[in-house]
């Protein structure tokens, strides 16, 4: 069995409820062990036999076939995470204005050359393999519009959690 850390993009916003009592049984059913789940935002620590992107894309699958709409499943093991987490390149002023983006895959050194175009104030992105280091000035509330263009331009889904929730994840996890 591996660990694996799950982050869904988008859920409980827009529309897609994804309740986590449901996520957790969803989970279950697909042979997860030692389930876990942090907040109502598409988190979760499962352990797992077998490849790891055959159970995303099955946790995928299964979110559409139950509750009607598709949402990316990114997962990594706990030294990946880590291995973010240890990487991130901003002084952290404030840990909730501080995120690492999960990819799903890494994004082609031209599209980050045409997102790096866009002007985005003081906030400060960097991509490093799979994930984006992001650092809000002001929080992800008050972000520069050209953060979200600039993102876009990567064309690789991807979902951000602030580095309190990867901490407590990896926590999670017995790191």
């Amino acid at each position: 069995m591996s660990t694996r850390l799950l982050f869904v993009r988008a859920v409980n916003v827009g529309g897609c409820k994804l309740p986590m009592q449901e996520f957790r049984e969803l989970l279950n059913e697909l042979g997860a062990g030692r389930v876990q789940t942090y907040i109502a935002s598409g988190n979760a620590v499962v352990d797992i036999d077998g490849d790891a992107d055959a159970f995303d894309r099955a946790v995928e699958r299964e979110m559409e076939q139950r509750f009607g709409w598709f949402r990316e499943v990114m997962s990594r093991t706990p030294d990946e995470v880590r291995q973010a987490l240890d990487a991130y390149p901003f002084d952290v002023v404030e840990p909730k204005y501080s995120y690492v983006v999960f990819l799903a895959e890494a994004p082609a050194e031209e599209n980050i050359r045409i997102a790096r175009e866009i002007d985005t104030g003081d906030d400060q992105w960097s991509v490093l393999g799979r994930e984006i280091h992001l650092q809000y000035a002001g929080g992800a509330g008050k972000a520069n519009p050209g953060i979200d263009k600039s993102l876009r331009r990567l064309r690789v889904p991807g979902t951000a959690r602030n580095l309190n929730t990867v901490r407590k994840m990896l926590e999670m996890a017995g790191e």
